[in-house]
């Protein structure tokens, strides 16, 4: 599996069960009515170094 996979798994899972339980208090936060952005971001150990990591998530869309 993937990280992407497990990622997107995780954020359908959470997502489900975050609207069953707390349904209209959550509809506030949503973008678009999603409950999460469409991006996701992972790094390993042996990754960049953390400069061009950081640089890499400043430079991401925020919603609203």
């Amino acid at each position: 599996m993937g990280a992407s996979t497990l990622v997107n798994s995780l954020k359908s899972v959470s997502a489900r069960v975050l609207r069953k339980e707390y349904g209209a208090r959550v509809r506030t936060y949503l973008w678009s009515g999603h409950f999460w952005s469409l991006s996701c971001f992972a790094a390993s150990c042996g990754g960049a170094p953390l400069s061009i990591i950081k640089e890499y998530i400043e430079g991401r869309k925020r919603p609203g």
